[in-house]
């Protein structure tokens, strides 16, 4: 089947530029050689290819979408039966104000929401508040943003400032060079660069992750909350990927951050198309000034899912049990790379677990290696893992039995200073020819 679906996936690409509409579904990715691509259906942590072989996935689950595992029949189920009452006509839908309603118990800072399906959409959508707010125009940011205008922008200036947020020596063709100098870069934790930039007092807006594969440090969220307060600067935090993992809402509420606006996507929706903006309404209210109106955003399909999502955790506890699982995951890994003799290093963030090897120019090979011995046990596997609440102690057991095997191959592989892959090696870049 894998043969098959290359054969589709090089016809799709000759239909669809890039093959897809989403960079990190790439199969090059991957393992270019031997990734199933496409799937046929799914439930829980598994996936079924075209050809119905099923998949243990320990890897990106849905890009990070599907905390409560894939094809929850709970959501769905609250998604049908909303569905069945029709999904977009000329009068609004109640579940839009329900959701609002929710969240804003969940997070007590704000006064008033907006609502998108995408994540970066709804990013653009801060930034524009922000800057119509403010009247300014600069935007500072640590950490990965979207794909639009005011964040591409940033490499207008220089084409390596995004090399340490987004990718390397990315080209930000279409992006308007009049918006050179208007998005500006800063490392994590770097306080003394951010203060830096702000000493003009022309900054709309500061974007930060509060956490992706580690925490921002006490001390820098501490100084940003008070530099932002002092200068006047709109706060927004990105919990596109971190929010709903640790707890219900956002990871900033766990370090201590206090922001403007908070964007939440991904796993709102557990895999339908739902993003929002949570944010005061001094700063929020301004949206009815600029114009930011979509059809899309008031279907009913989006809000039907995320209400169900709240439900869902609210029920289960699910925030316990995946940081319980990912903290196996992670000693797993650990302590299977040590009786190994495999040097690596792991994050610190339970409900995403990642690993590095630290082979310097051999660490994508090992990479790619890893991938290609995992999928011939039959996990989609890479150096990440996004932790679902359908990720079970005997999936994690039979997983780390198998990483076990695997990084025995690898170990022997290194001693022996023999290449065994078979694929190409994975890669990053934007365009693959």
């Amino acid at each position: 089947m894998l043969k098959n679906s290359k054969i589709i996936w090089n016809k799709a690409r000759k239909i669809i530029p890039g093959g897809n509409g989403l960079l990190s579904k790439r199969p090059e990715r991957f393992l270019p050689n031997g990734w199933p691509i496409y799937f046929s259906k799914s439930k829980g942590v598994f996936i079924w290819d075209l050809n119905n072989k099923k998949y243990t996935d320990m890897s990106i689950m849905g890009i990070g979408t599907s905390v409560l595992g894939y094809n929850n029949s709970y959501i769905n189920n609250y998604v049908k039966k909303n569905i069945d009452l029709g999904i977009n006509t000329t009068l609004n839908c109640i579940e839009e104000f329900k959701l609002a309603k929710e969240l804003l118990r969940i997070d007590k800072f704000a006064d008033q929401v907006k609502f998108a399906r995408g994540g970066g959409e709804a990013m653009s959508l801060a930034v524009r508040i922000a800057r119509s707010k403010t009247k300014k125009s600069k935007v500072l940011f640590c950490g990965y943003h979207g794909w639009h205008d005011w964040y591409l922008a940033a490499n207008l200036k220089n084409i390596n400032h995004l090399n340490n947020h987004l990718l390397k020596k990315l080209k930000p063709l279409g992006v308007p060079k009049e918006l050179k100098n208007s998005a500006i870069p800063f490392n994590p934790n770097d306080i003394n660069k951010l203060i830096k930039l702000t000493r003009k007092n022309d900054v709309a807006a500061i974007v930060v992750e509060p956490s992706r594969f580690s925490y921002l440090d006490e001390k820098f969220v501490k100084k940003l909350n008070q530099l932002c307060i002092n200068k006047k600067i709109i706060l927004i935090i990105d919990e596109i990927t971190s929010g709903w993992r640790e707890c219900l809402g956002g990871v900033y509420k766990k370090i201590g951050l206090k922001p403007s606006i908070v964007v939440y996507g991904k796993a709102l929706g557990n895999g339908y198309a739902i993003s929002a903006l949570i944010g005061k309404k001094k700063i929020m209210d301004i949206a009815q000034d600029t114009f930011i109106s979509s059809t899309a955003w008031t279907e009913r399909v989006g809000f039907s899912a995320a209400l169900a999502v709240i439900k869902y955790h609210k029920k289960h506890k699910v925030f316990d049990h995946n940081i319980k699982m990912g903290k196996i995951i992670r000693n797993g890994i650990i302590k299977i790379a040590k009786k190994n003799n495999i040097k690596i290093s792991v994050n610190e963030i339970d409900t995403i677990v990642s690993f590095n090897f630290l082979y310097d120019k051999k660490n994508e090979y090992l990479n790619t290696l890893f991938t290609e011995l995992m999928l011939k046990k039959n996990f989609l596997a890479s150096n990440l893992i996004y932790v679902s609440y359908f990720h079970t102690e005997s999936v994690i057991k039979k997983y780390l039995i198998n990483v076990d095997k695997v990084f025995f191959e690898i170990s022997e592989s290194l001693k022996n200073d023999k290449k065994i892959l078979r694929s190409k090696i994975r890669s990053y870049n934007y365009k693959r020819n």
